[in-house]
């Protein structure tokens, strides 16, 4: 289902090519109606000084960036884990913006880069992850993939195009493998 598609955690100073195809893919997702806190419209500035703040935030160990590239290496999703928590919740990530870019939709992607921040967030030693779609599409591919749903939230936030929409909260215990012998 994911032939030709790679999985990577960007964990180095995000180069400006790669910054470029992200900007690409969160504009994308944007003008295809996605709710992930940007308006319509979105700029590829706008979208590129997001970029930026975000491979900071990778620099500086707050949070894991997964990339999801096609067979010629270009960016087609990505997804994020913001591993700094509160110091009573070091067990604990949030799963941030996983964005598919429309031209690699419905070919696994976005379930390839779950299981990859599932598999980062176990390395990390978290054991419980959370996050919160606004997406019908979305929300089905998180709770065939085992995670729970804690609830709905009226009226969240704006889709796009300004009109309103609610929240899903949902979460996945992780289990931690324990070393071989």
């Amino acid at each position: 289902m994911t032939s030709g598609i790679s999985i990577h955690c960007l964990e180095t100073l995000v180069a400006p090519d790669q910054l470029q195809q992200l900007g690409e893919v969160l504009v994308d997702c944007v003008d295809g109606g996605a709710s992930v806190s940007f308006m319509a419209g979105l700029s590829m500035a706008r979208a590129l000084a997001f970029w930026q703040q975000v491979a900071q935030q990778v620099q500086q160990g707050e949070r894991a960036l997964l990339v999801a590239q096609d067979a010629s290496g270009h960016i087609v999703g990505t997804v994020q884990l913001a591993l700094s928590q509160p110091d009573n919740q070091p067990h604990r990530a949030d799963v941030n913006k996983l964005l598919v870019h429309r031209c690699a939709r419905q070919r696994g992607v976005g379930e390839a880069l779950m299981r990859a921040a599932e598999d980062l967030a176990r390395a990390r030693g978290k054991t419980l992850l959370v996050l919160d779609t606004a997406s019908d599409a979305a929300e089905r591919l998180y709770l065939r993939t085992g995670w729970l749903m804690c609830g709905h939230i009226p009226c969240f936030a704006l889709m796009p195009d300004g009109s309103p929409t609610g929240t899903t909260i949902l979460y996945k215990p992780l289990t931690i493998s324990a070393p071989g012998p």
